[in-house]
């Protein structure tokens, strides 16, 4: 009788060791998921902000181009800048991946960084400081640059949890077993770490 009993506890003591087991593994794997889907979400949301910003630059620069009536100099500096926006535009657009939108989110802080630099007198344009378009593209602008910069680090913030996840105990080897990589942190260029301020003096 009290082998038998004996041998009941080992066996439920196994049988608890594997339910512990089984509740480990799928606890870290709907963990790794869950986490996983935050890094997609908040990806998902720099791509928006990206693409608004993206479309509105060309916009903002074109509306500045057909308002006023600049000096050669300024004219082309706007031309330019609107040839290089349209071009981050439409790299933004191709990109498929993570790894190219970086690149082309990059591209367009670079035209952002550039108008930025540029400085207009608005007073010796008044036909430029009148136009509504150009109001309502520079408000949008701004508030655009808050929110690319919310998202990225809200898209960082997911990723700093997946990747510590993915690298501990006992979640390592749950992520080994089913592909789990780690995410790249979407870290600017240096020098467009400023909002870009559109300074029409």
């Amino acid at each position: 009788m009290a082998k038998s009993r004996k041998n009941l506890y080992i066996i439920g003591g196994i049988a608890g060791f594997v339910l512990l087991l089984v509740l480990i593994f799928f606890g870290s794997y709907n963990s790794l998921i869950t986490l996983s889907e935050s890094v997609d979400a908040g990806w998902a949301q720099v791509e928006n902000q990206y693409q608004r910003r993206a479309d509105l630059i060309p916009n903002l620069i074109s509306t500045v181009q057909g308002a006023a009536d600049f000096e050669s100099e300024t004219q082309e500096q706007i031309t330019a800048l609107r040839t290089q926006a349209v071009a981050a535009r439409d790299s933004w657009n191709s990109a498929t991946t993570p790894a190219d939108q970086i690149v082309a989110a990059r591209q367009v802080d670079s035209v952002a960084s550039a108008f930025r630099g540029l400085n207009i007198n608005v007073e010796n344009y008044p036909q430029l400081k009148a136009t509504q378009n150009f109001e309502t593209f520079q408000a949008q602008l701004e508030g655009t640059e808050n929110r690319v910069a919310t998202e990225r680090k809200r898209y960082n913030d997911a990723v700093r949890a997946y990747n510590i996840k993915i690298k501990r105990i006992p979640t390592v080897f749950i992520a080994n077993m089913f592909g789990f990589t780690s995410e790249t942190y979407f870290d600017i260029e240096e020098g467009t770490e400023q909002v870009p301020v559109v300074e029409f003096e």
